[in-house]
């Protein structure tokens, strides 16, 4: 199922939803609508509030309430590639100027705080409280992650369990958010909100190790490792499972690499190489495997239509994508 497939279902929604998604962004001062026109020119592939749309539909009609959490959703995670840009000294974001590259970091910041105030108005002025709730805890978790893994990668000490800790909060926070508040738009049964928060969740942790899995040029076109984690200091799961199973040289070794040659090609290649030979590629598919066959088994508790046939294609889609 291609993405035009899997949108299918919602894409009058959709559609709708760009346009009240301008709206929510609208600012009477000039600066401020310049730069976020600039932002919506530029959006991505817009995943998160196709996950809204379609878990709404797997519950019921879509409605206002659906509405305003995925622009909710969308104007908070706007907000914190915004500013992740600051913090990263990033200067490029989907392959355009990113707003701190243009703009200086001062007004990048201040952006991010207007899109988030405007997210939370837009549920405050449609009494959207539990949706709100959903989000704002998605975003403590994300901050949290990121803090986490900071403070490790300067010792890099990251185990599996923090390592799936830190990516629970950074990445699939965010998206169980988006499947909760679409269930919670369209379903008053708390356990239907539970479950696709959890269902959320496990499609948040496969999509991540899939990111970690492109690092080492696993199910790309071309194949060509990037390595881009690697000289970031990351600790991906691929490079966690190959420390823990190398001699105490070989670990030093490659320690040493991330720690002190990460920005030398040759060793970083060395590093990839070592990481294949050791099972990391092949241990780090199987559990994105596992997280998505769980996330499925979740979604197929549930009554099966067209909206729950396109989630269930997304899923394969976000393990399956080629970049």
């Amino acid at each position: 199922m291609d993405v035009k497939q899997i949108k299918a279902p919602v894409r009058t929604e959709m559609e709708t939803f760009e346009w009240k998604f301008k709206e929510s962004m609208k600012s009477s001062t000039p600066l401020l609508d310049k730069i976020t026109h600039y932002i919506i020119k530029r959006k991505g592939k817009q995943m998160r509030p196709l996950f809204v749309f379609l878990t709404a539909k797997v519950f019921g009609k879509v409605n206002e309430s659906t509405y305003t959490a995925a622009s909710l959703i969308e104007l908070l995670h706007t907000a914190t590639l915004v500013h992740d840009d600051v913090v990263d000294d990033s200067f490029e974001r989907r392959g355009f100027f990113s707003i701190n590259a243009l703009w200086r970091n001062k007004i990048a910041v201040l952006v991010g705080d207007y899109l988030l105030s405007k997210g939370l108005m837009l549920s405050v002025d449609n009494n959207e409280f539990e949706i709100l709730r959903i989000v704002t805890n998605a975003v403590r978790e994300m901050s949290e992650g990121e803090l986490l893994q900071i403070e490790k990668a300067r010792k890099l000490d990251i185990n599996e369990d923090v390592y799936f800790e830190v990516i629970r909060q950074k990445t699939a926070s965010l998206l169980a958010a988006c499947c909760a508040c679409g269930a919670a738009s369209t379903s008053d049964n708390k356990e239907d909100v539970k479950k696709m928060l959890l269902f959320g969740e496990k499609v948040g942790i496969a999509f991540q190790i899939k990111d970690d899995l492109f690092d080492y040029g696993a199910g790309q076109n071309i194949g060509k490792p990037t390595g881009i984690d690697i000289k970031e200091r990351k600790m991906t799961l691929p490079l966690i499972y190959a420390l823990n199973n190398v001699d105490k040289k070989k670990k030093k070794e490659l320690i040493r690499i991330v720690k002190k040659h990460n920005e030398d090609t040759k060793k970083v290649n060395q590093l990839i190489q070592t990481v294949i030979e050791t099972g990391g590629i092949d241990y780090a598919t199987q559990q994105m495997n596992k997280y998505k066959d769980e996330a499925l088994e979740i979604l197929h508790t549930f009554e099966d239509g067209e909206a729950r046939q396109s989630l269930e294609g997304l899923v394969n889609y976000t393990t399956q994508r080629l970049k």
